[in-house]
């Protein structure tokens, strides 16, 4: 797909061989597992879960499955992996999570946190929502070389407008998702305001892309891709840094 859609890149450009990029990314996945472990067995565990998954899902299903947009529909959970991962790196520091290992049929309000658990879907919702909403412009961008490969995105199975219309949503209901984790959870005005203008500004260039023209939206698209792949990734920034800045302040003026 590199070869129509980015042959710029790395491999379809020749600047490194496919044998050499396969070497780093397993470098990076050992380290992935390494880190997991040490952190809980749980997070081992759901990272090996995922693991398989993406490997089987980018090896055998992405370009089989007949499903429409299935891609992009189950692309995002890899992503979602994240989300989870700090619930359980959190849950499995509960004093209560021994008992629970040698009693799992006994549950109590200090193990099980209802709060808790409903922030950690609301989180686990908007990444996969922001996830998606950067991913379907790309699909867009990559139209050409999916379409020849048989890769059911939004863009291949339903038209690169209608494509753009639901990227356009998917931005919006995750501004939402994500001032609804402020409401629910010790999030500071700081956020807030941060995240408001970052989720404006990405919704600004999701519009221009539902209104481009067609002979503009191949370039837009990448653009909206690119632009909302930050604002994912700023708003996970912005929750360490708040919560960071909390725990500061508490511990030095409070």
């Amino acid at each position: 797909i590199d070869l129509i859609a980015h042959p710029d890149r790395p491999i379809p450009s020749g600047r490194i061989s496919k044998k050499k990029f396969f070497g780093i990314a397993l470098i990076f996945s050992a380290l992935t597992f390494i880190f997991s472990i040490l952190v809980s067995i749980w997070c081992f565990l759901l990272v090996g879960f995922t693991a398989l998954f993406t490997a089987f899902h980018n090896k055998y299903l992405k370009d089989r499955v007949k499903i429409p947009a299935y891609s992009e529909i189950f692309t995002p959970i890899q992503w979602v992996t994240v989300a989870i991962f700090g619930y359980l790196a959190i849950w499995t520091m509960y004093p209560s999570f021994d008992t629970f290992l040698s009693n799992p049929f006994f549950i109590n309000h200090h193990f099980f946190n209802i709060n808790d658990l409903q922030n950690m879907i609301i989180l686990v919702l908007f990444t996969y929502f922001a996830v998606n909403a950067h991913d379907l412009p790309e699909g867009i961008h990559d139209y050409h070389g999916d379409k020849k490969k048989g890769v059911r995105t939004y863009a291949t199975s339903f038209g690169m407008h209608n494509a753009a219309r639901i990227s356009f949503f998917m931005f919006f209901l995750s501004g939402i998702l994500g001032m609804i984790l402020f409401y629910r959870t010790i999030l500071s005005p700081l956020f807030l305001i941060l995240f408001l203008i970052i989720w404006i500004y990405v919704l600004y260039h999701s519009y221009q892309l539902l209104k481009a023209e067609d002979e503009n939206r191949k370039q837009l698209a990448e653009i909206a891709g690119r632009k909302g792949y930050d604002y994912f990734l700023m708003a996970f920034n912005l929750i360490f840094i708040d919560i960071f800045i909390q725990i500061i302040l508490n511990h030095f003026f409070f």
